[in-house]
């Protein structure tokens, strides 16, 4: 089971329930740790919680600002008799931006730079994609010969210099609002580096990307389902 979420919280799962059963929540691992008994929070992290909603059947597992060690086993337990139990396992997956080719470009003056930035693994489409160029915000930097076209549902940006001058060596850095960034160091000299050269390229390279935030997906897995019974 697959479920996408926003940069701060991720709902865990959600069940039916046709009786007032009481739902508790456990985090599963070397000593387990109870999480939430009914909208009562037990587990000594604020990030937990517990929701429902009156006469709904549904109750939530919320998880705020999700972090790496959120990974594991969770067990969503039912007060019936002998008890019932849904086991989940929860994977925490970073989003990050990532550019096509080596972190270091030579481009000749006068030839095209071309970058690509692209974000995987980000289950929500990004609120902007920024290029930086030594730290210097270049979007809209028409003045310094920069084209950037942007598809963010597609989460992806391209930049292009049509005729790169020694002032657009230095590092780039495309900044997602919700991944990690990746950052690239072009050269543009007049020497030979046939290796690592970049010249008047046909396809987009690679790309930096950077953020503010951090986000992260996660994919729920059924374990386990004993005696299970709406």
């Amino acid at each position: 089971m697959k479920m996408a979420i926003d940069c701060y919280t991720l709902f865990l799962s959600r069940y039916k329930l046709t009786s007032a059963s009481t739902v508790s929540w456990i985090k599963r691992k070397n000593v387990q740790q109870l999480l939430t008994v009914g909208l009562t929070t037990y587990a000594n992290d604020e990030r937990f919680q517990a929701i429902h909603f009156h006469h709904s059947e549904d109750w939530t597992l919320q998880i705020k600002y999700v972090q790496p060690r959120d990974a594991g086993l969770y067990e969503c337990q039912v007060s019936t008799h002998p008890p019932t139990s849904i086991f989940l396992f929860l994977e925490v997956v970073e989003a990050r931006a990532e550019i096509a080719g080596p972190g270091e470009k030579f481009v000749r003056p006068g030839s095209t730079l071309q970058l690509h930035c692209l974000v995987k693994k980000s289950t929500e489409v990004p609120s902007y994609l920024f290029w930086y160029h030594n730290f210097r915000m270049i979007n809209y930097d028409v003045e310094q010969g920069v084209n950037v076209s942007t598809d963010l549902v597609g989460r992806e940006s391209w930049l292009e210099v049509p005729r790169a001058s020694d002032r657009h060596s230095g590092n780039y850095t495309c900044k997602a609002s919700n991944a990690q960034p990746a950052r690239v160091l072009v050269h543009v000299f007049k020497g030979d580096n046939p290796a690592a050269m970049q010249h008047s390229m046909a396809s987009s390279p690679s790309m930096m990307a950077c953020t503010a935030l951090l986000t992260m997906f996660i994919t729920l897995k059924l374990a386990l389902q004993t005696n299970w019974s709406l």
